[in-house]
Order: C-alpha cells, then structure tokens, then sequence
C-alpha cells in the first residue's frame, strides 16, 4: 500500500534547518590539491514535516544552502501523536538501519546524532530511537526519512477500521 505523504507546497511553512554532517572532499590534480564540501541538511517545521537535502560546492556555506534547497524539495507530512510517533516503525537504507519506538511523555529523543536531527525537525519530543548497522549520517538519515514515511496516523487507521482512535491504541 502507497502512502502519499508528500508536502505540496512549501511557501506557508516556517522551515528550520539542521546541519547533520559536513564532508570535505579533496581531488588532488597536477596543480595541487582542490577542495570540495558536501553539507547534508535536514529541514522541518517541527510540527510534523520534514525533508532531507544534500549540497556540494567549492564552500561550506554554499554547500549548505544547496542541502536546504534540495531539502526543501522533498518535504514529507509524518503523523505525530501526543509528542511522539503513533507505533513502532523499523526501517533500513544502504547498510543503515533503524529502530524507533514510541515513548512515553518526558522521555526526550533517545537517538543518535543524525537521527536526532531528523526526529528533531519533525517535532518529535519523546522517542526511543537505535541505529542498527552503518553509521554514515547519509544513509541514516533516509534510513529515518523512509522509517517515518511509513508511520501510518492513527485517526486514518481509526477511520478505515471504523472505531475510535483509543481503541486503536488499547485494542
């Protein structure tokens, strides 16, 4: 099953970016050594959209505007339910995988660094979160991004299922 959770626009959101990690390329030729960055950035209005982008340029603060424009161009909605995520989702991306469960109120994002970033900018407060496998923040990242695409909200699973959303949680 398909789920269509991708943000439409772009121009009504407040967006926050996050610097997850900073790579310095070097290509070293006949007349010395050049120098390249790749930024990747993860965007979110902390309420439920995030989206995830990667720049390159000659310098780092061009390369991290190119990560937030390329963020910005794929946004996607993930339902969060009472500060955290309605079920538990496992997901994997390269050698990167990924385990978040839900956590009660007052627990705090339990997650590693380019997890964390993720988790963060979707407006997330309380999760428990581990990273199985690569610990590359590239593969991380979408390993999260495709974890929290598939989280399915509660009230729709309600709907389909004709019951309440408690009874959704309780059983």
């Amino acid at each position: 099953m398909a789920i269509d959770n991708k943000v439409k626009s772009t121009n009504d959101l407040e967006l926050k970016d996050r610097l997850v990690a900073i790579n310095r390329v070097t290509k070293v030729t006949k007349g010395g050594r050049t120098f390249s960055f790749a930024a990747i950035v993860v965007v979110g209005n902390e309420n439920g959209i995030v989206g995830w982008g990667l720049g390159k340029a000659g310098e780092v603060t061009a390369a991290i505007a190119k990560g937030v424009e390329s963020a910005k161009k794929n946004l996607i909605k993930v339902p969060v339910y009472k500060g955290t995520i309605p079920h538990e989702q496992e997901a994997k991306f390269g050698g990167a995988q990924v385990l978040i469960k839900p956590a009660t109120h007052g627990t705090g994002v339990k997650a590693g660094g380019a997890m964390r970033a993720v988790l963060e900018s979707v407006g997330i407060t309380d999760v428990l979160a581990k990273s199985k496998g690569s610990s590359n923040p590239h593969n991380l990242v979408k390993a999260t991004i495709v974890a929290l695409s598939e989280l399915r909200d509660p009230a729709m699973v309600a709907q389909n299922r004709g019951i309440s959303v408690e009874r959704v949680f309780n059983g």
